[in-house]
């Protein structure tokens, strides 16, 4: 799941292994293992699960290593794997791929168990002299990033003007903050201009944040697009795939959905962009909310 505001929703990095292990192929017994397990009923973090379709062995997925501090959706790329969803394990110390699952089932049950990972890579390196001794187990779950194609952007700014005042429309809780129903937004086309601008200069360095590559925050950018404003306030998001995916994920949000909900708003723009460097697409999409002088 893609967080607003927080960047991709991706696993922490595992340590680096080394480079003789760049030709790893996939640990089939291990592979075997992960997936009776996940065809088994059973319980995950004291609920009910139900069994899940057996993940695919994926050779990309085995050759990648990821290193403290990188986005393991970026090492899945230099393989040739585009992500749209991805999370590593790492654990040292067993000898065989029992010993692996008998280490990992229990804590990282909500990874494994999760139906969203279509595919799969489980590699050893072995550090010791002796056989399985230190060995460090890297296990990869994940699931490829589809062709995006979205609507053009009057469309998608009118679908989004449409979820937010279908939002606002109902009084809402954003986290612990109670909102009661707000009066809707219109459109305002410069506002539409600061958004779009700000969502090309984040696909265009593939740098998720507020602060544009100029140093710019949402009260410079709007003023620059000839917009006189009283209150500004702006939501981002990343890795979404439509309209209505965007908006949820900023109602979920608190901060957010505090932007969203705030009946001091009066107008709003938006708009998205794809990054073509990252194939098949990776929508950026901003969002600005005002209240004119």
């Amino acid at each position: 799941m893609r967080r607003p505001g927080c960047g991709p929703a991706l696993a922490a990095a595992a340590l680096l292994a080394g480079s003789a292990q760049a030709q790893a192929q996939n640990d089939a017994r291990l592979v075997a293992l992960i997936n009776a397990w996940r065809a088994t009923p059973g319980e995950c973090a004291g609920a009910r699960v139900a069994p899940l379709p057996p993940l695919k062995s994926d050779p990309q997925l085995a050759r990648v290593r990821i290193g403290t501090g990188s986005f393991p959706e970026y090492e899945l790329e230099r393989v040739g794997y585009h992500a749209a969803q991805v999370e590593v394990i790492l654990t040292r110390g067993a000898t065989d791929a029992a010993g692996v699952m008998e280490a990992i089932q229990k804590s990282y049950c909500r990874v494994l168990r999760n139906p969203e990972y279509s595919d799969i890579g489980a590699t050893r390196a072995a550090k010791g002299k002796g056989e399985g001794e230190g060995s460090e187990w890297t296990i990869v779950l994940a699931r490829r990033l589809l062709p995006l194609d979205l609507p053009p952007q009057e469309v998608v700014g009118r679908q989004i003007l449409d979820a937010v005042n279908a939002a606002r429309a109902v009084p809402r809780s954003c986290g612990e903050q109670a909102f009661a129903a707000a009066p809707p937004v219109v459109w305002n086309k410069a506002l539409g201009v600061a958004a779009l601008a700000h969502s090309r200069d984040m696909a265009a360095r593939r740098h998720f944040g507020h602060e544009g590559s100029d140093g710019s925050m949402v009260a410079s950018r709007t003023t620059r697009a000839g917009y006189n404003w009283r209150l500004v306030g702006e939501n981002i998001a990343a890795g979404q795939t439509s309209a209505a995916e965007a908006v949820a994920g900023w109602l979920d949000s608190p901060g957010h959905c505090a932007n969203l909900m705030n009946p001091a708003f009066t107008e709003m723009g938006a708009g998205y962009e794809i990054s073509r460097a990252r194939m098949p697409g990776f929508a950026y999409w901003t969002q600005v909310f005002a209240l004119p002088r």
